[in-house]
């Protein structure tokens, strides 16, 4: 970053679900503003949509140290080799004055079933181990991992959604899912005062979820409702949220622990 305008810092940032869509957008937006040195983690399913994104950063941003770990974050091991990949790659605490660790990877489970449909414990557990267990222990093994020292900068971002506030009809697994992590990094913000955390709901993004929304929501009004949208030009481009993202990082005077949609910047 020229100018000696505002910037990160040397920063640590991990990111999850980067392969895709506000992930991909959060990344190549987020890139200019870590200072030479910073380290960029990106973590995803799809091997090569990862690879092609850390292609691109590394083109663009010389200066970055950008590297991958693709792995799947509803199992055990998944989670494992996220911890190994991040433990491997993150830089010297001392000479680090940010670490930033984005929680975005989810689902939207199975949006054509309504509440009583959902008999199956290995279906609901499957869903929470991706959508809320993998993300706290992501989270808290990373914060574990690098050592306090004074002047480090700790931020925990939480992709949190509308959902995690009001209940939508054929959705009770996100939007259950979406509550229980917006409460988590709540808590988080009440134990650990040093450790900076918001909650943001990046809006109605046009993506392939947001497609899926439309097409496989159990409830017809709740597609119609989604229809609507698209079809009304309401879906917001990934890049115009993320960057709104970027700015709040940036000022930092969100209070901690806060949901902050992207309507309400």
């Amino acid at each position: 970053v020229g100018g000696g305008g505002p910037s990160l810092g040397k920063t640590a940032c991990i990111l999850t679900g980067a392969s895709r869509g506000f992930g991909r957008s959060l990344a190549l937006l987020l890139a200019p503003w870590l200072e030479a040195g910073s380290v960029l983690i990106l973590v995803a399913r799809s091997r090569e949509a990862l690879a092609e994104l850390e292609d691109e950063l590394q083109c663009r941003f010389p200066g970055l140290k950008v590297s991958s770990v693709p792995a799947d974050l509803s199992t055990e091991d998944g989670l494992q080799v996220v911890l190994r990949g991040v433990q491997d790659k993150l830089p010297g605490a001392e000479d680090l004055e940010r670490l930033l660790i984005i929680n975005n990877a989810g689902s939207l489970g199975d949006l054509s079933k309504s509440f009583v449909d959902f008999t199956s414990p290995a279906e609901v557990n499957s869903y929470f181990a991706f959508n809320v267990t993998s993300a706290l222990c992501l989270t808290s093994s990373i914060l574990n991992a690098v050592p306090e020292h004074p002047g480090l900068c700790k931020t925990v971002v939480n992709i949190s959604s509308l959902c995690a506030l009001k209940p939508f009809k054929s959705w009770t697994l996100y939007c259950t899912g979406k509550a229980s992590r917006d409460m988590m990094f709540q808590v988080l913000a009440l134990e650990k005062p040093d450790v900076r955390v918001v909650n943001y709901a990046p809006g109605p993004l046009d993506t392939e979820m947001q497609q899926l929304a439309r097409t496989k929501s159990g409830d017809p009004e709740v597609r119609q409702q989604f229809l609507n949208m698209k079809y009304s030009g309401q879906l917001l481009d990934c890049r115009v949220s993320a960057q709104k993202l970027v700015n709040l990082l940036l000022e930092d005077t969100f209070h901690s622990g806060a949901h902050i949609d992207f309507y309400e910047i």
